[in-house]
């Protein structure tokens, strides 16, 4: 590969690093196997962000979508949804789900570094596992992709790892994972992590996931952190 611009630089780095498509393929294509969200329950925050009306029904995009279980809550909830996953797997056991619950929901398979969106802005962004699988070098053009499709005053939520959890979490120097040439299963964040990362956001909360006594339609997880943050 001949390096010639910074995003050919990033996809060599990229190619260090990130799981292949075929990994998460391979990793939703049973759908029986034992991992805590494949389920059909939205996760806990997303839930009271609606039902406390900090978020309200317009566009929302959802990246990461996995089997589409936040997305289709959305649709129930009114929002016009445009949810996004790597992973084509992923996305037609999603679209299965929709049909189940007859909602319109427009599906992407597709990088979220290669999107090319129609949409002028989105009010809602929200990312249910995506953040802590991206390398170090990426965060950057993450928020370079909030910033492009999310309105002002528009909303951004993420659940990540927290440092050196249950589930993933790592906590190396972002020089180690380039020596390693690992992620280690995804990477961990602090709250201070992510203040310092999103500092020209307005912070509404960051806290840790619940995942005791929720209510039943609810998801939530130990050793997981998430985070609201306001386009200003």
């Amino acid at each position: 590969m001949l390096v010639k611009n910074n995003e050919d630089l990033y996809e060599l780095l990229d190619s260090l690093l990130r799981e292949p498509t075929e990994f998460w393929d391979t990793f939703y294509k049973d759908k029986e196997r034992n991992v805590p969200f494949f389920c059909d329950r939205p996760d806990e925050h997303l839930v009271k962000y609606i039902e406390k009306e900090t978020i309200k029904p317009h566009n929302v995009l959802e990246i990461g979508c996995g089997n589409g279980r936040n997305a289709i809550y959305l649709a129930q909830k009114g929002f016009n949804v445009t949810a996004v996953d790597l992973s084509q797997q992923a996305i037609e056991w999603a679209k299965e789900q929709a049909n189940v619950q007859n909602v319109n929901i427009q599906f992407i398979c597709e990088n979220i570094f290669n999107l090319k969106l129609e949409s002028k802005g989105f009010d809602y962004i929200y990312d249910s596992g995506c953040f802590h699988h991206l390398s170090p070098h990426r965060r950057v053009s993450y928020i370079q992709f909030i910033n492009k499709y999310l309105k002002n005053n528009g909303y951004f939520s993420i659940s990540a790892f927290k440092e050196n959890g249950k589930y993933g979490g790592a906590s190396l120097s972002d020089q180690q994972y380039y020596i390693d040439r690992s992620l280690h299963g995804g990477l961990g964040y602090s709250k201070e992590k992510l203040q310092i990362l999103f500092s020209d956001f307005q912070e509404i909360e960051i806290r840790d996931m619940q995942h005791n006594n929720l209510n039943q339609n609810e998801f939530g997880l130990e050793d997981f952190i998430v985070c609201l943050f306001r386009k200003i």
